[in-house]
């Protein structure tokens, strides 16, 4: 029986010599013990060494997949070949179905091997003459590392440490960029204020106060390469009546000297800027697809590396950058941020404060997916950043048209926006709202003075009359006397009447009362 052995540094076949010994399945280690006992068990037949680690990680992947590399094909051909009456017993049972298919040869796979196969490893250095241990155990480094790269599918080529370097580089250059321009424009201010609200732009500033120096130098001067028409007319007339104080030649080289200063370090970011850039996109393409390249390249420098965010879920991604504020809402029992670093990509800057936090929880989850593609994929497109990010602005788009659509109906039919008309209607000012009193009509109020005082005259008349007569017997004067009373109850009772229904202002109550006054008077005198 002959056994396929694989090592670090090549394919080993060994000629069982004793195979009545194999059957006892549970004592050959001890046969194994020590290389005296083990080269009576076992004898090395060949053994083809691999030339290089490539050639070593090319039979390890195909051993690993289960496929016959061309090299063992070969080794199996010339020596198995003339002792193909014997069997072949091999430690993985799909690369033996795959040998028998191809070679036709008889292959074996059972306990009894896999012990064999433990046995030879314990005493390889003793069993293959001519193989340094040293040398093996380097072998074996070097594959491991090899093999290991190739299950992670990683590149050694995507180095994320220089992108690591060059965005923190960038936010110091930042800074310092920051602090000189404010020194440069607080000193050049005192020599000429006007100037630094007529430039705005920073760079500008510098160049212009580089070029020109002191302030009277600006009439003389040309600076149309760097300043429009409109704005050198101004500070040209600005110079002129500048209230600023006069400071000497050493003063204004030192201030032109910060100016070159501001000036290069200005060129050497924009030249920083592009190979971030550049390397982003070899890099991580999908991710600055979708996120953009200084966002993705702060989140790969807050993770540690490329593989390390790709190991992140999307809750993480999604608040990294924002841990003290996450960490101080746990403590204090309140709502935890919705965002940290990737607050500040494109897709989360053009919401509405309403759906910043739904957006930016759906741009995580798909950068998560992007970063893993881009740390442990093969292709290096970034057509699946370009599918996310459409995804993503779709999303955007339903949550900023849904605050427009139809609440009645199915939801669904946008609602319809009619043209603008401007209708002006000229109001008149009503004054019926300023008064709480009822309002009775001027006519009304003297119809009934009127009726009451003709009323009265009447009545004393008849009573006149009666008195005159003197025919009543004085049995009638009870009856006379209730008459009288029945008239006043039925006068009274009209008055009420009338009141309910037109209600008088005070002034016409007044004069009623002074009336009736008046009709009492007349009526004593009379009796």
């Amino acid at each position: 029986m002959l056994v396929l052995f694989e090592t670090a540094a090549g394919y080993a076949i060994f000629k069982v010599l004793n195979e009545k010994k194999l059957q006892e399945v549970d004592s050959l280690w001890k046969e194994f013990e020590t290389p005296e006992k083990a080269n009576k068990i076992v004898k090395l037949k060949h053994f083809e060494k691999f030339q290089d680690t490539t050639e070593a990680l090319a039979a390890s992947t195909a051993l690993v997949e289960g496929k016959l590399s061309k090299n063992l094909k070969k080794i199996l051909k010339k020596i198995v070949a003339k002792d193909a009456h014997e069997q072949l017993a091999v430690a993985d049972a799909k690369l033996g179905g795959v040998i028998k298919d191809k070679l036709n040869l008889s292959c074996i796979h059972s306990p009894m091997v896999t012990e064999l196969m433990r046995g030879i490893r314990s005493q390889i250095e003793g069993l293959i003459t001519g193989l340094p241990s040293r040398e093996m155990a380097a072998m074996c480094l070097g594959l491991a590392h090899s093999l290991s790269r190739y299950k992670l599918k990683f590149s050694p080529d995507k180095v994320d440490t220089m992108i690591i370097q060059a965005i923190s580089l960038l936010d110091d250059l930042d800074k310092e960029l920051n602090n000189y321009i404010m020194r440069c424009r607080e000193w050049y201010g005192w020599h000429f204020p006007e100037l630094g609200k007529i430039i705005t732009d920073n760079l500008t500033y510098c160049k212009c106060v580089r070029k020109v120096g002191d302030r009277s130098n600006f009439a003389s001067s040309d600076v149309s390469d760097i300043l429009p028409e409109e704005i050198e007319e101004d500070v040209k007339a600005a110079a002129e009546i500048s209230m600023g104080t006069e400071v000497s030649e050493e003063d204004i080289n030192n201030i032109i000297h910060l100016c070159d200063q501001v000036i290069e370090i200005s060129e050497y970011r924009t030249q920083l800027y592009d190979y971030l850039k550049n390397r982003m996109m070899a890099i991580a393409p999908n991710l600055t697809v979708m996120v953009g390249e200084l966002v993705g390249a702060r989140l790969i420098a807050h993770a540690g590396s490329l593989l390390n965010l790709a190991k992140h879920p999307a809750s993480t991604v999604q608040i990294l950058g924002a841990e003290k504020a996450l960490f101080r809402a746990l403590k204090a029992k309140r709502d935890t941020p919705k965002f940290g670093l990737i607050y500040h990509a494109s897709l989360v800057g053009q919401t509405n404060a309403k759906n910043k936090g739904k957006i930016s929880r759906m741009l995580a989850a798909k950068t998560a997916l992007t970063v893993r593609y881009d740390a442990l994929g093969e292709n290096t497109s970034a057509e699946m950043g370009a599918e996310n990010r459409l995804k993503v602005e779709t999303r955007l788009r339903i949550l900023e048209e849904r605050g427009i659509r139809r609440i009645s109906g199915t939801g669904k039919a946008l609602a319809r926006t009619d043209k603008y008309q401007n209708k002006s209607e000229v109001k008149v000012f009503d004054p019926s709202g300023d008064s709480t009193l009822p309002v009775v009509s001027k006519k009304r109020k003297i119809q009934e003075v009127e009726e009451q005082d003709t009323e009265v005259p009447v009545k004393a008349k008849k009573f006149k009359a009666e008195m005159k007569e003197g025919t009543a017997v004085e049995d009638d004067e009870p009856v006379k006397k209730k008459k009288k009373k029945k008239n006043k109850e039925k006068q009274a009772e009209e008055e009420e009447v009338l009141s309910e229904e037109f209600p008088t202002s005070p002034t016409v109550e007044n004069a009623e009362k002074k009336k009736k006054k008046k009709k009492k008077v007349k009526e004593e005198d009379e009796d």
